[in-house]
């Protein structure tokens, strides 16, 4: 039994316990369990067996002797006691009905005793027979919402968002470095593209492995991932198959020779291709996957580099983003391509949450994450008193708060001060209890050789690094706004955003945040549309409304650059910089490893052809704020 398979069933026993109401740590071990096995390059079950040392699976992080034993039991039989025990009281496939929405373990559950529901066909039938409104909590609203959830469900089964494609990408990709003469693997298509969703993966290889005296080893190494599910073909220089989450990967192994030709016809898009190809042919030559040929003599004008292909097209280099043939043809023909926004540009982050709400770390280790990253600012905005689920604060704490976020700022500022002058006298701080994180954080940005882009460059940390007071607020069903003004008013940066009522039709929802709007405190619409990807729907709001009242009132509007979310949406980032608005990307952090979630909203703001001057967090602290809606 390989990794996969081990993987898997270790995850469905998660689920089937999750069905089966059991306790969450439990649940969680098998599921940590699950991710560990997966990672493996060394098959588990040749550490499973009765002569094998009882010790190799114990040093695997996630795998105590419990999960040895159960290991043990799957590689030895393809079952074990527990899955047995669960399966005879419920099916396998009630685990599809887990992935609708709204459908937890304990509902899933119900269904199973009241109604023997146990499969999204029968969940279908049920509910547009009025069956579930017998049950308790499954009125017609719920009903309604169900039966729109399994078609997205549906709908959406084969997408991957643009985040969990690159997180399998990076992991094959590290896999398949592991053969001698391998030196470059690119994702291609959709993903690098930077589309918000994936309907398979493509890597393309290349290096000395990959020429021909010794690609028939590099291709038997790419079939013999440990991570592949199933095998669904093996060519000459192409391995195709799944992973266990039904993901297809087709992986390429190129020459370098051809390699650009290769990577510009394999990212695409479609259309772009199409339009390139036409004015190849105008110019008497002929472009493909091997590369660009001159026809009257089928002689090679450019196949290494994708700059080349283009260049000898009479065409500027145009950025994988852009190649949706919506203009950039005749932009790189014109040199008028934008100059794209890129990470560094953004200098601060001003939606995030910390533990005074329901995020997981404290103001300090917020500001130290986003120093590392460079940033010269940044604003704590935790949710309002209606958010109850998530700890939100009333108008008392959320003033309490401010005030402990700006005594930490202070504190923060001189702390930098004392370990930029440590570190040019070469004076270590590592032994500080108080400041050996903040030093640790100065010590690899100089190491690095980054630098923050403010005229204090010089310095490992921006000796004006700020923490803005700030709040995210909720927009209530009428429009108005869950905080006193005489709150907001205290307070640096004031997002609001819609968490509840998504329900309503679009004329209400536009009303709603249309008098949101109105309120002379709030200074930017957070994630405007409220869609969730693949997973739930923009509610209705008109944008031609909202977007101009924006831009009219002088309220920035939020590209939120957490992938679940990614909104507004590329193609509604170009309208709203069409009707003037104020523009700004966010990460939306609740930890601090999401700060990085940055990287995903910088490649929806390429797609939307967006330079550093359409964004105001890409401004140093002064003109930023400067650049929110004035104060009444």
């Amino acid at each position: 039994m390989d990794n996969i398979t081990l993987a898997r069933l270790l995850d469905e026993t998660a689920a089937l316990l999750e069905i089966d109401g059991a306790d969450p740590f439990r649940i969680r071990s098998y599921r940590r369990a699950a991710e560990a096995v997966e990672q493996q390059t060394t098959q588990l079950a040749a550490l499973a067996t009765p002569e094998a040392d009882p010790k190799a699976l114990l040093a695997i992080g996630g795998i105590g002797k419990g999960m040895a034993a159960n290991i043990r039991d799957l590689a030895a039989t393809g079952t074990m006691p527990l899955r047995d025990e669960l399966l005879k009281k419920y099916r396998p496939t009630m685990l599809g009905l887990l992935k609708l929405p709204g459908m937890g373990p304990k509902t899933v559950a119900l269904l199973y005793e009241a109604l023997d529901i146990a499969d999204i066909d029968a969940l279908e039938a049920a509910a547009k027979r009025g069956d579930l409104l017998t049950l308790p909590r499954m009125g017609q609203k719920f009903t309604d919402k169900l039966i729109q959830g399994i078609e997205d469900h549906r709908k959406n089964s084969s997408r991957f968002r643009i985040d969990v494609a690159r997180e399998h990408a990076e992991r094959i990709s590290e896999l398949i470095r592991a053969f001698p003469g391998v030196e470059t693997i690119t994702p291609a298509g959709s993903l690098r593209r930077g589309r918000e969703t994936c309907g398979d993966l493509d890597l393309l290889v290349t290096g000395q492995a990959c020429e021909p005296d010794v690609v028939a080893a590099a291709v038997e190494h790419v079939a013999t991932l440990p991570i592949i599910d199933k095998l669904l073909a093996r060519g000459q220089n192409k391995v195709s198959f799944t992973l266990r989450n039904n993901l297809q990967v087709d992986v390429r192994l190129l020459p370098r020779a051809s390699y650009g030709a290769a990577l510009q016809y394999f990212t695409g898009s479609k259309h772009h291709n199409v339009a390139l190809r036409q004015r190849a042919i105008k110019r008497g030559l002929t472009l493909s996957e091997y590369a660009l040929l001159r026809l009257e003599d089928n002689t090679i004008v450019a196949a290494a580099t994708e700059r080349d292909i283009y260049n000898a097209l009479e065409l500027d280099y145009i950025p994988p983003e852009l190649r949706e043939n919506c203009g950039e043809l005749e932009a790189a023909a014109n040199h008028t391509l934008p100059q794209l926004i890129v990470r560094s540009d953004i200098r601060g982050d001003v939606h995030m949450h910390t533990f005074e709400s329901d995020g997981s770390n404290s103001i300090r280790e917020m500001a130290e994450a986003a120093l590392a990253r460079g940033l010269e600012y940044i604003a704590i905005t935790d949710h309002s008193k209606l958010l109850t689920m998530t700890n939100g604060m009333d108008d008392a704490r959320t003033l309490a708060h401010a005030s402990r976020i700006r005594a930490a700022s202070l504190e923060l500022q001189a702390d930098i001060a004392e370990v930029n002058t440590a570190l040019a006298a070469d004076r270590d701080l590592s032994g500080d209890a108080r400041l050996a994180s903040l030093y640790k954080v100065a010590v690899a940005r100089r190491e690095s050789g980054i630098q923050d882009s403010a005229p204090a460059s010089a310095l490992p940390l921006h000796p004006n690094f700020t923490i803005l007071a700030g709040i995210e607020v909720d927009i209530l069903l009428d429009g108005s706004i869950d905080m006193e003004i005489e709150t907001l008013a205290q307070l640096d940066v004031v997002v609001a955003s819609v968490h509840s009522g998504f329900n309503q039709s679009e004329a209400e929802v536009t009303a709603r945040i249309l008098r949101a709007c109105e309120n002379p405190y709030i200074h930017i619409v957070g994630h405007p549309t409220g869609r969730k990807v693949l997973k739930r729907e923009p509610y209705k709001v008109d944008l031609d409304q909202l977007l101009p009242t924006a831009a009219r009132l002088g309220i920035a509007v939020e590209h939120n650059a957490a992938p679940a979310r990614a909104d507004l949406s590329d193609l509604n980032l170009r309208r709203a910089k069409d009707f003037g608005c104020k523009l700004i990307v966010n990460t939306d952090a609740h930890g601090t490893e999401e700060l990085d979630q940055i990287d995903h909203g910088i490649v929806q703001l390429r797609r939307a052809w967006l330079t550093p001057a359409d964004l105001i967090n890409t401004q140093p602290l002064a003109q930023f704020l400067a650049s929110l809606r004035p104060r009444p």
